[in-house]
C-alpha cells in the first residue's frame, strides 16, 4: 500500500488522490509511505526514482556501510522500530530514502510509530516544512514512543517486584515467565535506541545547511543517552529479581527435601525395629513373650518419637 502526503501551511496532510490522477500524486508527494508494497507499487517506485528497491534480506543487514549511505536516489537510513505482536515486542527494519523533495519509506509490518503519525497528521498536528524535518520529527517521535514502552516496562517491574518480594504465596514460576519477556522487551528497546544513536549520528552530516534540525538531532541524542541509561537500570533491577526468585524457589525446594530427609530419619528406627521383629529365625526370645507384640509397638513409637524430640531440641525443626 502506497500513502501519500503533502505539506499544507506547515501541516502535514494525507493525500486521497483518484486512480487515474495517482502517478501523478506520487511525483508531487512530500512523504511516500510503502507498507507492505505490491509488486505492481514497487514497479511503480522503481521506475519513479529510477532504481532498484531494497529486498527485505537487504534492509535487515546490520552493517554500517549497507544501513547508512548515499547514491543518485538520495540519503538512505535503516533503522530498527519497535512492533508489538501477540503480548511481545519484536523490531522492524524500517527503510528511509531521504531526497531534496521527498521522503520516501519502505516497511513491513503495522507500526505504531507510524500509525500514530499518521492519526496526527489526519488532525493536523503535524508540524513540518520539509521531508528533512519529517525525517528528524519521525525519529523524535520515535524516541518518544521507546521511552513510553520503558515506562510501561518499569511499571510492570514493579508488579513483579511487589509479586516477588511481598506477596504471601506467590507464583513464583509465573513470575520468572513475566521477567523473561521484560528482559526481551527492554533487550529489543536498547538495541533500537542504539540503532537510532548510529541513524541520527549519519544524519548530522548531511543537515548542515538546517541548523535548526541539527539542535532538534542533538537533544535527540540526549535523549537516547537518557534512555540507555535507565535500559542498564532496568537489566540490573530485572536480573535481581530473576535471582530473587531463584533463589526463593531454591529455599522452598530445600524445605521440601529438608521434610524428606527428617522424615526419613524419624522412620528409619521404628523400620530397623520392625525388620529385626520380622526375621523368621525359630529362636527369639521375644516372641514368646505375651507382651511381646505391643512391646515392639511402644518400642517402635519410642525409636521414632526420640529422633523427632532430639531435632525439636537442636532447633533443626
Amino acid at each position: 500500500m502506497l500513502r501519500l502526503f503533502n505539506f499544507d501551511n506547515g501541516r502535514l496532510k494525507e493525500q486521497t488522490p483518484p486512480e487515474d490522477q495517482f502517478k501523478q500524486a506520487v511525483a508531487k508527494a512530500a512523504w511516500i509511505d510503502a507498507h507492505d508494497p505490491s509488486d505492481s507499487e514497487r514497479a511503480q517506485l522503481q521506475a519513479f526514482l529510477r532504481t532498484t528497491l531494497p529486498e527485505s534480506d537487504d534492509v535487515e543487514e546490520i552493517e554500517s556501510s549497507a544501513r547508512y549511505f548515499t547514491d543518485h536516489t538520495g540519503v538512505h537510513v535503516r533503522s530498527l522500530f519497535l512492533a508489538q505482536s501477540e503480548g511481545r515486542h519484536s523490531t522492524a527494519t524500517v527503510a528511509f530514502i531521504l531526497q531534496s523533495e521527498r521522503l520516501i519509506t519502505l516497511r513491513e509490518g503495522a507500526l505504531a510509530d507510524f500509525r500514530l503519525l499518521r492519526m496526527r497528521a489526519r488532525r493536523g498536528q503535524v508540524a513540518a516544512h520539509s521531508p528533512q524535518e519529517l525525517l528528524v520529527l519521525m525519529f523524535e517521535q520515535k524516541v518518544e514512543n521507546l521511552a513510553d514502552a520503558l515506562e510501561d516496562i518499569h511499571r510492570k517491574l514493579e508488579e513483579v517486584s511487589y509479586l516477588v518480594l511481598e506477596e504471601i504465596d506467590s507464583d513464583l514460576e509465573n513470575a520468572i515467565d513475566q521477567l523473561a519477556k521484560l528482559e526481551d522487551s527492554n533487550g529489543k528497546i536498547r538495541l533500537c535506541l542504539m540503532d537510532t544513536q548510529r541513524s541520527i549520528s549519519f544524519l548530522q552530516r548531511h543537515l548542515r545547511n538546517h541548523p535548526e534540525l541539527q539542535e532538534t538531532a542533538r537533544e535527540i541524542m540526549r535523549d537516547v543517552d537518557t534512555l540507555m541509561s535507565h535500559t542498564t537500570f532496568l537489566f540490573d533491577k530485572i536480573n535481581f529479581l530473576m535471582d530473587s526468585t531463584q533463589g526463593f524457589i531454591n529455599i522452598t525446594q530445600n524445605k521440601i527435601i529438608k521434610i524428606f530427609s527428617i522424615a526419613a530419619v524419624v522412620f528409619l528406627p521404628p523400620t530397623l525395629v520392625a525388620s529385626i521383629y520380622g526375621m523368621n529365625f525359630q529362636h527369639m526370645p521375644e516372641l514368646n513373650l505375651q507382651l511381646g507384640y505391643p512391646g515392639a509397638l511402644c518400642l517402635m513409637v519410642l525409636s521414632g518419637l526420640a529422633p523427632y524430640w532430639f531435632f525439636k531440641r537442636k532447633g533443626w525443626l
